[in-house]
């Protein structure tokens, strides 16, 4: 680091969720943090953060905005910016942003959050968030009754299209040739009357601004009027590279995170990570309740190393008995 570069006590990766609750966390114990925000949120697309406490219903970037707020009102300070490396430094590390600025940091708080991969299929993307959703605790309410396909990418599809029956009665499982039922499964699916349609999906079909259904590889329509699917969720962290932190796979087949303790401390020195970097099931109340809980935890590191430091400052400046 050079004299003009910035240090902090800690520098947050990612203003979502998780990364703003442990910059609250962290600024209200008087640490110095600085958010850096590439302001890609993975709810961008949604219309509404629905499920959390007392914020049920409120438009994710409006959310974001408030707690960006708050951290500022105590000291802290966010800014827009993409991390491209983070690289060991002489008593601590240093933070390198897009464009070559750097800063230094004591610790790091990663929450970068994930990236959704969508599976190949035409105009997907584009309902992304609206009528074609993942979670059914997040968007199960508002596609609720309505006639719901679950678009198959494995076999983690039966536990999502079980889930979704949960809202609506008339639930369809889109094989999309991607996992063919067991005979239980099939038994488990027709007794609650899910239909089963095979065949590859190659579009979704849109009238006026509304999902109607998707279009099979062999030219049938299906009629729908919300589309589920699991997407694969990478964790964002290339740029742990040097550190030696990379995206573990997670048990399910469904994507890679940071590995940590419950705590959220990764294997590299003074690195925690939280949010779905770290958890990819996580919801925005479970990511925020991550990150204060990882923030807490730096905070005592921090304090841990100052008392050793004062201790020795102490010993040294000590008057040697009887001089």
């Amino acid at each position: 680091m050079t004299e003009n570069e910035a240090r902090y006590d800690v520098v947050v990766i990612g203003g979502g969720a998780a990364g703003l609750s442990g910059a609250l966390m962290l600024a209200r114990a008087r640490r110095s943090v600085l958010v850096v925000d590439a302001g890609t949120p993975r709810n961008a697309p949604a219309e509404a953060v629905h499920g959390l406490f007392a914020r049920d219903g409120v438009p994710p970037a409006e959310l974001l905005a408030t707690g960006r707020g708050e951290v500022r009102r105590y000291g802290g300070a966010v800014i827009d910016g993409r991390v491209v490396e983070v690289s060991r430094d002489d008593g601590g590390l240093r933070v390198e942003l897009e464009g070559g600025h750097a800063i230094g940091a004591r610790r790091l708080l990663v929450a970068s959050g994930v990236v959704d991969a969508l599976p190949d299929v035409a105009g997907l993307r584009e309902r992304w968030g609206r009528d074609v959703v993942h979670c059914p605790y997040c968007h199960g309410w508002e596609v609720r009754d309505r006639r719901i396909g679950v678009l198959a990418t494995g076999p983690r599809a039966m536990h999502q299209v079980q889930l979704f029956r949960q809202w609506s009665d008339d639930v369809v499982l889109l094989l999309n040739d991607a996992m063919e039922p067991s005979g239980q499964e099939a038994e488990e699916l027709a007794a609650r009357g899910i239909e089963v349609v095979a065949g590859a999906v190659a579009s979704v079909e849109v009238r006026g601004d509304a999902l109607t259904g998707v279009r099979l590889a062999d030219g049938r329509l299906v009629d729908l009027g919300a589309l589920a699917v699991a997407t694969r969720t990478d964790a964002r962290a290339e740029f742990l590279a040097p550190l030696g932190l990379e995206p573990a796979p997670h048990p399910s087949g469904m994507g890679s995170t940071i590995a940590a303790d419950a705590f959220g401390r990764t294997a590299a020195p003074g690195v925690w990570v939280a949010g779905n970097a770290a958890d990819m099931s996580a919801q925005v109340g479970g990511a925020a309740a991550a990150g204060a809980m990882a923030a807490a935890q730096i905070n005592m590191d921090l304090v841990t190393e100052e008392i050793a430091s004062a201790v020795t400052a102490r010993r040294d400046t000590a008057v040697p008995a009887g001089s």
